[in-house]
């Protein structure tokens, strides 16, 4: 294998003879296969997040080629500030659609983005924390148990949105027939499939589900219309935050996400490359921070690393950051067809909430592989309760109203998490029960 380049800013050495990767052998974020054949990985990479990056903004409202254009911005900006060493996609975070949602409730679009801007400001300033203190305080103030209970509360959160648009009359219910083949479709193609089709089956069953609603002549005719009417080069729709403080309450807990996604995709690489990743923690935090600030900044949604990229990683055992380099330049490139935008907003009803039932699933399962993969301790009274309690507070959307602000089931799920584990390992401390070595009480069934 060629010997890695030592400057931070060479160029990427060539491995090998450029044209395959010998069995058990990667090619490293430094290296990269012939240019060819990183055009081909760099394109495969845009394919494997683009159902994912598409879904939340048809779900939240936001310009998808808007949200495109940014996300590929938002990758390359990431390849510079972590100093191209970490190989990774910025698509569309789904942990920002129900705190969008509330918060365009009340002040619009605008409100929305604000809340992007402030979160992603707030990740970014993580990072700095991060990159000059380490990472171990972001491991303890987050265990798994609290991170799995994060990602799962999310997911069952936004179910009403899957069924019905969160009470809009939209999704599933709007057009049931439509959105069952959709499912289905993902269901099937999911398992007929073998390799890289099968990872595409989000994006097959929203083709499926929009031929047939084309066919049973349920398109949105004023979209098609605008379809016919977009031009092939253009902008993208920009946007201008605006900031109000419920806004900025409701979107910020989201981070505590973006920092799990973040860390667990660091760690990932560094296991699959072999490296250790650790030091360059803050710089990833960082990088998505800034991204997500200049997507808010212009009408595109918050950005978060993409588990869709890592598995495309897996598949290959090719992670050069040249292939990024490739995806980001393509998805500005496709962010700047307006045609291409309004294709993707004549997707129906129907099948958004036949994907988004099988997409927040997704995400509602990851919490449980968090815990599993972390072999989380349920014997341990102090996990059981923190994630029962945060997972039915965010389940059920509970609600606190305090004067003009509104803290929804993800913040104050996310809140109860992290409070219900600290405070109960606490004093649990202080009081000499620390349950870690004995089994705690399990509910009866």
């Amino acid at each position: 294998m060629t010997q890695s380049p030592t400057s931070r800013w060479s160029p990427w050495a060539l491995h090998g003879d450029g044209r395959s990767v010998t069995p058990g052998d990667v090619v490293h974020p430094d290296e990269r296969l012939s240019w060819p054949r990183t055009v081909g990985v760099g394109v495969q990479h845009v394919v494997a997040m683009f159902g994912a990056t598409f879904t939340v903004p048809l779900i939240t409202g936001f310009p998808p080629a808007t949200t495109l254009f940014f996300s590929g911005l938002g990758t390359l900006l990431f390849l510079l500030i972590t100093g191209n060493r970490l190989p990774s996609y910025l698509g569309s975070s789904f942990a920002f659609i129900a705190p969008v949602l509330a918060a365009k409730t009340d002040g619009g679009i605008g409100a929305a983005l604000g809340g992007i801007v402030v979160a992603g400001a707030a990740l970014a300033l993580v990072g700095v924390v991060v990159q000059l203190a380490g990472a171990r305080w972001i491991d303890a103030l987050m265990p798994p148990v609290v991170t799995g209970a994060i990602v799962a509360l999310i997911g069952l959160n936004l179910a009403p949105v899957a069924w019905d648009g969160g009470g809009s009359g939209t999704g599933f219910k709007a057009q049931p027939l439509i959105a069952l083949i959709t499912l289905v479709a993902i269901l099937v193609t999911t398992v007929l499939f073998r390799g890289f089709l099968a990872r595409l089956s989000i994006l097959l069953g929203v083709v499926v589900g929009w031929v047939l609603a084309a066919l049973l002549g349920q398109l949105d005719q004023t979209a098609v219309t605008t379809l016919k009417e977009a031009a092939w080069v253009g902008l993208p729709q920009f946007h201008t935050p605006s900031f109000s403080l419920r806004a900025v309450v409701l979107v910020i807990p989201v981070i505590l996400v973006l920092i799990a996604e973040n860390a667990g995709h660091v760690k990932a690489v560094a296991a699959m490359t072999g490296r250790n990743l650790d030091r360059d923690m803050g710089r990833a935090f960082l990088g998505d921070g800034v991204a997500t600030v200049l997507a808010g900044s212009g009408g595109g949604s918050g950005t978060t690393t993409y588990a869709e990229n890592i598995g495309v990683m897996a598949a290959t055992r090719v992670y050069s950051t040249a292939a990024y380099w490739v995806a980001g330049f393509a998805a500005v490139l496709l962010g700047l067809c307006p045609k291409f935008g309004a294709l993707i907003l004549t997707v129906p009803a129907g099948v958004l909430g036949g994907a988004t039932t099988a997409l927040y699933g997704l995400i509602a399962v990851l919490g449980a592989r968090i815990w599993i993969e972390n072999r989380v301790d349920f014997h341990d009274p102090v996990n059981l309760m923190t994630a029962a309690v945060a997972v039915i507070v965010g389940a059920a959307n509970y609600t606190l109203t305090a004067g003009d602000l509104s803290f929804n089931g993800i913040a104050l799920g996310t809140a109860a998490a992290l409070v219900v584990y600290h405070g109960m390992r606490l004093i649990a401390h202080l009081r000499g029960t620390t349950p870690t070595s004995r089994r705690g009480p399990e509910p009866e069934l």
